[in-house]
């Protein structure tokens, strides 16, 4: 299988993280112990943090690829799913569950699913089902509005490997 790459690579550095994904075709996913998601067409966005040993850039290679033993709640559905892209600011500080918070609040935001991604927090969920593209500009213009002094939000597009051509 090709690996995805990023248009722009992501540094080691911690920090937080969300994935948008693209579900182009209802789908039934198994989240661990958690519960049965049955996807719906349409934009995910997953929330999370990666502070430790290799910061964003190891977190996002291993939601890059499909994991053949799942650790993770975002491991299950990204099996059904296309990585789009990757928006992530480098920080020290546990920011994930303020971008959850400011991504529920985006325009059609809804939770597909309580508790996914968020079993070891308060928050309602950290993944987010959009039917349409939800817009990173107002994500961080909410998040300015929030944290004034929050690092910048970048965004790394995903390129999908060019097919193989048979000769």
């Amino acid at each position: 299988m090709s690996r995805l790459r990023l248009q722009r690579p992501i540094a080691g550095l911690p920090g937080t993280y969300a994935l948008l994904l693209r579900c182009r075709r209802p789908a039934r996913v198994v989240v661990g112990r958690l519960a049965v998601l049955r996807a719906r067409a349409g934009f995910y966005l997953y929330v999370g943090s990666a502070l430790g040993p290799g910061g964003v850039g190891a977190r996002v290679r291993h939601h890059a690829r499909r994991a053949a033993r799942p650790r993770w709640h975002i491991d299950e559905l990204r099996a059904r799913t296309r990585l789009v892209e990757v928006w992530h600011a480098h920080d020290a500080r546990r920011r994930e569950h303020a971008w959850a918070t400011i991504a529920a609040r985006l325009p059609g935001a809804s939770v597909p699913l309580a508790g996914f991604g968020s079993s070891d927090c308060r928050c309602a969920a950290h993944l987010f089902f959009f039917e349409t593209r939800p817009s990173v500009a107002a994500f961080r213009r909410r998040l300015r509005r929030a944290f004034p002094v929050h690092a910048p939000v970048r965004v790394a597009p995903v390129r999908r490997p060019a097919p193989s051509s048979a000769a």
